[in-house]
């Protein structure tokens, strides 16, 4: 049981502590992995940024994800070939969709991070980091988002998640490091004693905290 999120990020960075030496940049995944993301970057004396993730929902069916977009320093679009055809949806369609996603990514990004670029990931060793994973799906765009964006080596840092996951996002990454691997599951929020949801105001509060190399103070 971790107290809050950042008692989380705390026990993750000595876990991780080993790869402070190989300069990594760390990418939280908002809201809750931020301040489990700023620990570990302040411990690894690393750059924090954000990796924004929308999920493309399909014309007719919204719930129905046909794919992702992810935030970067060139946003990459990640689609489901299968559902795509098998809802007929057109390349236009897509574009549509992408662009309005693209414009909610824009619109926090400026918002977080007052007009800062996204950090690049293209020859980098990077850490994706959330507050924990259920069924993995926002992490699994990151990871591959990433992967395209040419990052050289990719680890997925989370405090808790169940094995099944875990076993699935290891074909997505170079390495995973979890506190807890859990086989009941009935959330991330039952692992916390503090699981309130974070506002922007806090996200933002962690972001004006960063140096000038984009290391939490």
């Amino acid at each position: 049981m971790f107290v809050d999120r950042s008692d989380a990020g705390r026990q993750l960075a000595s876990l991780l502590a080993p790869l402070k030496a190989q300069h990594p940049i760390v990418f939280a995944l908002p809201r809750g992995g931020a301040p489990v993301a700023a620990e570990i970057a302040k411990a690894l004396r690393a750059p924090l940024d954000l990796l924004l993730v929308r999920k493309l929902g399909a014309p007719s069916q919204p719930e129905l994800a046909i794919g992702a977009i992810v935030d970067g320093a060139k946003p990459t679009l990640l689609l489901n070939d299968e559902i795509v055809r098998s809802l007929h949806v057109t390349p236009g369609e897509i574009a549509q969709i992408r662009d309005v996603e693209l414009g909610v990514i824009e619109r926090r990004r400026k918002s977080y991070f007052k007009g800062r670029p996204p950090l690049s990931a293209k020859g980098r060793f990077v850490i994706v980091v959330d507050d924990g994973l259920a069924t993995g799906a926002t992490a699994r765009a990151a990871l591959n988002a990433l992967r395209q964006q040419g990052a050289s080596r990719i680890a997925l840092a989370v405090p808790v998640a169940p094995p099944q996951t875990l076993q699935d996002l290891a074909l997505e990454c170079d390495e995973i490091y979890c506190l807890q691997e859990q086989d009941y599951f009935p959330g991330v929020g039952a692992f916390y004693r503090d699981f309130r949801q974070l506002t922007d105001a806090e996200v933002i509060a962690i972001l004006d905290s960063l140096d000038q190399n984009g290391v939490p103070a």
